[in-house]
């Protein structure tokens, strides 16, 4: 188990210490590949057996490759250092809690449009016109969500199946947030990817509410953020990231949720969490719940690798 165990450590540190990579990720490489693909199988007749032939043939191939090189280098060093450098460029740990505080600090100094703009880089919804209530309910929900997709889900993969594992879900995940809208062009060849996604997300996310439960920092907390995921997470539109925001909404305490706008139409999303408006300062409070999830993750992981070596 010393092969989950090492890459684990080794990738989680270069994220902390280098974060998103600056100049190219391999992903972005991927979604060229991926976007011709959807323009090649894109179509009106079997829309939805095209999406999943795209899909497979985004995925499949890379998840193939490193299983190839897992038998071909074996428990190695140098399968190691791929296996690490496979796990860092999969998770986002850092650079979202950077996003996150981009949005925070001008926004706790009184700089809203500085804020407006940083928050609209990291989500989907209309920012004009948010206040500072709106703008924190954003940016807590996106740390929340993205902490799960981001991180956890990652790391879930990766100490399931490794490189191969960690490959298939950080491509999937990708894929959903390529494809994976309710709209005219891809409700029918997204589905596959939307699909794909909430499956691979599945027990992540149950285990992310959990997490975020443990180290909400007291037994009320954690008895609200459970209660919240159960209660108000099971009305939201996605299965698996209705929990997740319930739950940390429970645990910072704070009512998410509410009305929203996406491109021009507003929308009531429901309610997640109880208690007042996320403020300002809720932001970085979110980000802290997330970093120390993350860590409960990673002792979990090295806890039940070193337990299973023991009884072999």
């Amino acid at each position: 188990m010393i092969s989950v165990a090492v890459p684990l450590l080794l990738g989680c540190a270069l994220d902390a210490w280098w974060g998103e990579p600056r100049r190219f990720h391999p992903l972005v490489g991927w979604a060229r590949w991926a976007q011709w693909l959807e323009r090649m199988l894109h179509g009106e007749h079997y829309a939805i057996l095209r999406g999943g032939l795209a899909w497979a043939l985004a995925v499949l191939p890379f998840v193939a490759a490193a299983i190839g090189i897992e038998r071909w280098l074996g428990e190695s060093i140098g399968w190691w250092l791929l296996s690490a450098l496979g796990l860092y460029l999969s998770i986002g740990w850092k650079s979202l809690a950077q996003h996150g505080q981009r949005v925070a600090v001008p926004l706790l100094a009184g700089d809203i449009e500085a804020s407006r703009h940083a928050l609209s880089m990291i989500v989907s919804r209309d920012v004009e016109g948010l206040d500072e209530a709106g703008i924190a309910n954003a940016a807590c929900e996106s740390m929340l969500e993205n902490g799960a997709d981001a991180v956890f889900a990652a790391l879930f993969w990766f100490a399931l199946l490794g490189l191969p594992g960690v490959v298939l879900y950080r491509l999937s995940n990708t894929l959903d947030a390529m494809w994976g809208y309710r709209n005219g062009r891809y409700v029918r060849f997204g589905r596959v990817a939307a699909r794909m996604d909430d499956l691979l997300n599945w027990l992540p996310a149950r285990l992310t509410v959990l997490a975020y439960a443990c180290v909400s920092g007291s037994r009320n907390s954690a008895r609200s953020s459970l209660r919240c995921a159960r209660v108000y997470g099971s009305r939201w539109k996605s299965p698996n990231a209705g929990p997740v925001m319930a739950a940390g909404a429970g645990a910072l305490g704070r009512q998410l949720g509410g009305w929203s706008s996406y491109h021009g139409v507003r929308q009531w999303r429901g309610q997640l969490g109880e208690g007042p408006p996320a403020a300002s300062a809720d932001i970085s409070r979110a980000i802290t719940l997330v970093n120390r999830a993350g860590l409960l993750w990673v002792a979990a992981i090295l806890g039940v690798v070193t337990i299973i070596s023991a009884l072999n």
